[in-house]
């Protein structure tokens, strides 16, 4: 799974998994990469982009972490060691002695506290898009300094992994108790790099933290995330050696383009991704609050053959549901063709389609499809998209935004119809499924929908530790969220990565959130 090399990639992937990779770590120099997005603010919280932790996570240290040579298990980062309760109702950690902020003050639990009660029950005007994923904690204390205690309300069979998410930066008490929304605007962590500056629309510089908590680390002196929202230009960069890597991925055409001009100094990594797109309907707005208009804007998509002819050209490849393909929650094929969108007789379903269009009082709908501007891949989704429901006679004027007045959009609801993703860092169920649950519980539903039973069937998967149990609740809220569809899925991607030879010790992984704080990374120059 972690590394699937196709045939035209295989000499560089090959050579790059060879002894050069058992070599010892060097010290020094400055990493400089391609961040093919800028974030629209600093603060992991309240971000659902990869962009935010491209930037941010070099800065910042989590509680847990995953351990990348064993993904998906699970390792400490600020906590030394951890026990949970056989009723799986409290989860104790012990934290490292002797952490500072960049500031020069101590790390303590009440910092781990103010950061987790933030998570689960963000003050007024402040987002937090892990506020359903941290509903179940009850209470969290602190009886010393290096210790803290989580009780939970129920059981959450994947809270160990909750807590190793990446967005769960831990953040200054101190600071959140002066601002709690200075994480936007301000950087301030225990992580490997201490904040340099942030140029708008050029780059984000960090330099090497001599008093990171973990011996030795990091390698580097410092990087550059330089901001390139043209493929082309980050291609060109690549190849030229203004940046060593772009850690976020690339299309098929382009890695070919690398192999073929840069040989055997490029390394390519692939892996299938536990990223995809989704259609995101406005149910606060005409038409869309009309199940039926939703549900037949799903059927006209041929998704089954959008993925033969986009795997070609963008990152874009599998069809799945909320769940990513192959993985073991997932819905086996002959059971995902039975749910509406995903059915591989598309005349029958846009037959179907054009039916409840009618039926709903509006057989020649237009409206504005609302999206990110990026190349990959959302331009050529929502090329497909609008050419797909071009043929149920429906109108789309196509807009693409820079991410911040895209998330921006989104958030305020300002859209009709919008290409939103499901950015997970694992093949957890509550992961795949909090952002379809009710808006009010999370912010990060883009639809606005609230559902009673989709909630219920949530709360119950959580809850359930028999595997077999907990997936026939899963089908089921995927049944029910693709009759309503509020929101439906597209196209799961694909993930190539290219770094050049002489960058070390960076992780590959099904996610592109993961592994992103650099303190492993090194050169070889």
């Amino acid at each position: 799974m972690r590394r699937i090399i196709t045939a035209v990639a295989a000499v560089a992937a090959l050579a790059a998994a060879g002894p050069a990779e058992a070599q010892s770590p060097k010290r020094g120099g400055t990493l400089t990469f391609a961040i093919s997005a800028e974030t629209p603010h600093y603060d992991c919280h309240g971000s659902d982009t990869y962009a935010t932790l491209h930037f941010s996570a070099p800065f910042y240290s989590t509680l847990l972490r995953f351990d990348l040579d064993k993904y998906p298990e699970v390792a400490g980062d600020l906590a030394q060691s951890w026990t949970v309760a056989p009723d799986l109702l409290t989860y104790s950690f012990k934290l490292h002695q002797g952490v500072l902020f960049h500031d020069g003050q101590p790390l303590t639990s009440a910092d781990v506290k103010a950061t987790y009660e933030r998570l689960r029950a963000p003050p007024t005007g402040v987002v937090s898009t892990r506020k359903a994923t941290f509903s179940d904690i009850d209470t969290i204390e602190t009886p010393d300094a290096q210790t803290v205690v989580f009780k939970m309300k129920g059981v959450n069979a994947a809270m160990l992994e909750h807590f190793a998410s990446p967005w769960n930066c831990i953040y200054s008490a101190k600071v959140l108790a002066a601002d709690p929304n200075a994480p936007k605007t301000k950087v301030m962590g225990t992580g490997p790099f201490v904040f340099g500056e942030h140029v708008k629309g050029s780059h984000v510089t960090g330099t090497r933290n001599d008093k990171y908590f973990r011996q030795g680390l990091p390698y580097l002196d410092g990087f550059k995330g330089v901001f390139m929202l043209q493929a082309a230009a980050m291609l060109n960069a690549l190849q030229g050696g203004q940046v060593a890597g772009e850690f976020r991925g690339i299309a098929p055409a382009e890695r070919d383009r690398l192999v073929q001009a840069m040989g055997d100094k490029l390394r390519i990594e692939e892996s299938s991704w536990t990223l995809n797109l989704l259609i995101a309907f406005n149910t606060e707005k005409k038409p869309f609050d009309d199940p039926r208009v939703r549900r037949a804007l799903s059927m006209a998509i041929d998704r089954w053959g959008g993925s033969q002819g986009l795997s070609r050209i963008s990152t874009m490849r599998a069809v799945g549901g909320v769940i990513r393909p192959g993985s073991p929650y997932a819905t086996p094929e002959a059971e995902l063709v039975k749910l509406p969108g995903f059915s591989k007789d598309i005349r029958a379903s846009r037959a179907e389609a054009k039916r409840l269009l009618a039926e709903a009082g509006v057989p020649n709908l237009s409206f504005t499809l609302h999206n990110r501007n990026l190349a990959m891949p959302y331009t050529p989704a929502g090329v497909f998209l609008v050419d797909q429901w071009r043929q149920i006679g429906v109108t789309v004027d196509h807009k693409q935004y820079d991410t911040a007045p895209y998330l921006a959009g989104m958030s305020s609801g300002n859209f009709d119809v919008a290409i939103d993703f499901s950015n997970l860092f694992m093949d957890e169920p509550s992961l795949g499924l909090a952002k379809f649950v009710s808006f009010t519980r999370a912010p990060e539903n883009r639809s606005r929908a609230n559902d009673a039973e989709l909630d219920a069937l949530f709360d119950r998967q959580v809850r359930e530790l028999d595997r077999g149990k907990r997936i026939e609740l899963i089908k089921a809220f995927e049944k029910r969220l693709f009759e309503q569809s509020y929101q439906v899925p597209l196209l799961w991607w694909h993930r190539i990565v290219p770094t050049h030879k002489t960058l070390m010790g960076w992780k590959m992984s099904p996610s592109h959130n993961l592994g992103q704080d650099l303190a492993e990374v090194w050169l070889n120059q």
